[in-house]
């Protein structure tokens, strides 16, 4: 007698899902074991040597560029589920947080500097109108 597909009896597992939870410490002693295991990989090891804060089960890692962006990606499902097994908690999720970084301008001539300085001084643009100055020597 041939069996088929409807004959066989399907054997699907389901997984109680895991709520445990954890500690700010306990989430750092197994987010710096998995780091450690990327230390080969020296751009990722930095990558989780920023800094992040830990929102309930929601892990903001502060980016420092989009680059890095992309990194987190790659690395992003391994570390979620490394840290789901270890911390026995399902609801755990990383996202990454692009920092705004100042962008100064970089003062080439005098000008640039006389002005920078005007900004923090006003009486200078009084001095140099007085005494006839010229910024651009």
């Amino acid at each position: 007698m041939e069996r088929t597909k409807e004959d066989v009896p399907s054997t699907t597992i389901h997984r109680k899902e895991q709520v445990n939870s954890f500690t700010p410490e306990k989430l750092k002693v197994y987010w710096e074991e998995f780091s450690f295991q990327r230390k080969k990989f020296q751009a990722e090891f930095q990558l989780l040597s920023q800094p992040y804060e830990l929102d309930g089960t929601l892990i903001k890692l502060s980016l420092l560029s989009p680059v890095q962006e992309t990194m987190l990606a790659n690395i992003k499902s391994d570390l979620i589920n490394f840290l789901r097994e270890k911390l026995s908690n399902d609801n755990i999720l990383v996202t990454g947080v692009l920092q705004e970084t100042d962008h100064k301008k970089v003062m080439y001539t005098s000008r640039d500097k006389f002005e920078y300085l005007q900004g923090k001084i006003p009486v200078l643009k009084e001095f140099k109108d007085r005494l006839g100055l010229d910024t651009d020597f």
